[in-house]
């Protein structure tokens, strides 16, 4: 594939696994497995296109008329959906194809035209090794209580991660899992836990009134899509305070910034309690960012920053000191910790990911080149 089409074969060589029915969206979704895309977008006047290993890539030449695209989304969404989308200019909702993938699809307004994002969601659950990700993970999906919060731009890996972390809980513990998502994103089946799955603006009208009513479902686990303000991380640190795990996203792209992130949500005079709050009941930070591979068949890989809120951590954080946490990330990899630029490096040597793709992503270059020279580095100078 070159870099502004795919090969040059259209959308209609796809292979589409049988006997096509349903919508007629559905030959873009299908289209997407077999070129392992990651996103469709859809824009009036413009060839539809995907997002293969990290780059926007046409699917064909022809453009879709604004009337072709609303042809095709409003097939597959319902009268309330459509209303919203009129009345707002957006709608989010997810789709399910068959028995294969599903897709969180937003439908936005621009210039008066209909435009169209659908990221793909792989039907397959994949555990941490597949998706190359830290063993470290599984021992924060093992505690009882408390909060983990994943960090990162949107298509970073999030819900993959937080897929991997509540799959494993529902293998491994007899509990009560309940989700709140807008839209669900993966599907899960009961195994030793049994799983309530409630997604917003169709099993309940809204994030508040969900969070509201949450405790009384008796969860023991519980996974908020995104803390998007204030109420809905106040009931997210409720809910890790009254003796639950709890797993929730945020957009933040490290540690310290995501507890900044969060401390801004409130305001000022209310920062000291939430900050108390941060050091009994924060487990773990994880941030993500997905980087192209080097290999065909791994096309995507995650990069992160685990932060694991050991009593040093807890001591920062309560003395704000956060701008130390990265130090300490540093010095407690022997804990599962990882700093990115650590993450990094490691991908560079075991050949996932280029020299240049590590460059720039990486926190600091030099760093990151002192390190892949087997020089270690800390805030204090050269230690190794």
């Amino acid at each position: 594939m070159d870099n502004a089409s795919l090969s040059g074969e259209s959308l209609e060589s796809a292979r589409e696994g049988g006997a096509r029915s349903g919508a007629r969206i559905d030959k873009y979704f299908r289209a997407m497995g077999e070129f392992n895309a990651s996103d469709l977008h859809l824009k009036a006047n413009t060839p539809a296109k995907f997002r293969v290993k990290g780059d926007i890539r046409d699917i064909n030449k022809e453009p879709l008329s604004n009337a072709r695209i609303e042809a095709l989304i409003f097939e597959i969404m319902n009268d309330k959906q459509l209303r919203l989308y009129r009345e707002r200019g957006s709608m989010d909702f997810a789709y399910q194809l068959g028995d294969a993938d599903r897709f969180r699809i937003n439908v936005f307004r621009q210039r008066g035209n209909t435009s169209v994002a659908a990221r793909r969601i792989p039907r397959e659950i994949l555990g941490y090794e597949q998706l190359h990700l830290p063993p470290s993970l599984a021992r924060l999906a093992d505690l009882q209580q408390g909060m983990i919060i994943l960090a990162g731009i949107t298509g970073s890996g999030k819900s993959t991660t937080i897929a991997a972390m509540i799959e494993q809980i529902n293998q491994s513990r007899a509990c009560h899992i309940v989700t709140v998502e807008d839209p669900i994103e993966f599907l899960y089946d009961d195994k030793k836990a049994f799983i309530n799955q409630r997604e917003v603006g169709l099993d309940v009208a809204n994030f508040s009134d969900a969070l509201k009513y949450l405790m009384r479902e008796d969860p023991d686990v519980v996974l908020i899509g995104e803390m998007r303000d204030r109420e809905t991380f106040a009931a997210a640190l409720n809910a890790a305070e009254t003796g639950h795990l709890v797993f929730c996203t945020i957009h933040a792209s490290s540690a310290p910034g995501t507890i900044t992130r969060i401390l801004e949500l409130f305001e000022e005079e209310e920062r000291d309690l939430i900050r108390t709050s941060l050091v009994f009941n924060l487990q773990g930070i994880i941030c993500l960012k997905l980087l192209p591979g080097l290999r065909r068949d791994i096309p995507r890989i995650p990069t992160c920053e685990i932060m694991i809120a050991n009593t040093v951590i807890r001591k920062l954080i309560e003395e704000k000191r956060d701008n130390e946490i990265p130090a300490v990330i540093r010095a407690s990899y022997h804990e599962g910790m990882i700093d990115f630029t650590e993450s990094l490096r490691q991908l560079v040597e075991k050949e996932f990911i280029s020299v240049k793709t590590a460059y720039a992503v990486a926190p600091n270059p030099d760093e990151l080149k002192m390190r892949l020279k087997g020089i270690n580095v800390s805030s204090g100078g050269i230690i190794g």
